[in-house]
């Protein structure tokens, strides 16, 4: 699967394919930009010094920026519990 952005005529970025087609703008998601040491900004080539959530019309989405939800924890299981 490929994702890909369309920009449209009227300035609406539209995506498709990977995780779905309803995916928020976002510049964290962004090809452009690129996260500061500490996380909490985007230093973005077109517009400088951004909030994470911000967005703009030059967003083009890229699924490798995407972080992984954690693991769930198992729990502990003893040898009593796979005794019959």
């Amino acid at each position: 699967m490929i994702a890909y952005c369309l920009i449209l005529e009227t300035g609406d970025v539209k995506m498709r394919r990977l995780f779905g087609d309803n995916i928020e703008p976002a510049c964290v998601y962004c090809r452009y930009g690129t996260k500061t040491k500490n996380g909490d900004k985007i230093m973005c080539p077109k517009n400088g010094m951004v909030d994470i959530y911000y967005k703009c019309r030059k967003f083009c989405y890229d699924p490798l920026r995407r972080e992984p939800s954690k693991n769930a924890e198992l729990p502990e299981f003893s040898k009593s519990d796979f005794e019959l």
